[in-house]
């Protein structure tokens, strides 16, 4: 892969997931990944895993987390941890925005 350094937000295409979520993919190489996910109030982000580490970072909003058999209740700055294949998902209670941090880089999400 070709290093690329900077990636400016208005060349970053935001992709509609569906379902009141979008995704816009910042900076990424092989190994890491930032995303930046909005979520309008009601999104459900159903149960899932993956092979990759994760870090969600609250920038604003409400959220219902659980991850594995724990739920929490986060809000602007907040952080959750995912390590791989753990089960996870959330349910936004007021819109907002998350940021995550995958490791190794999400091949799903370009």
């Amino acid at each position: 892969m070709t290093v690329k350094n900077y990636f400016p937000a208005q060349e970053n295409e935001t992709f509609d997931a569906g379902g009141g979520l979008t995704r816009k993919v910042g900076a990424y190489n092989d190994n890491m990944m930032c995303v930046e996910v909005k979520f309008e109030t009601g999104t459900v982000a159903a149960m899932h895993n993956h092979p990759h580490e994760q870090i969600t970072y609250v920038i604003s909003g409400k959220f219902e987390f659980t991850v594995g058999d724990k739920t929490y209740i986060v809000t602007a700055g907040d952080s959750l941890y995912k390590e791989p294949h753990i089960m996870h998902g959330a349910t936004c209670l007021e819109a907002g925005t998350l940021l995550d941090m995958f490791t190794p880089h999400r091949e799903d999400f370009l």
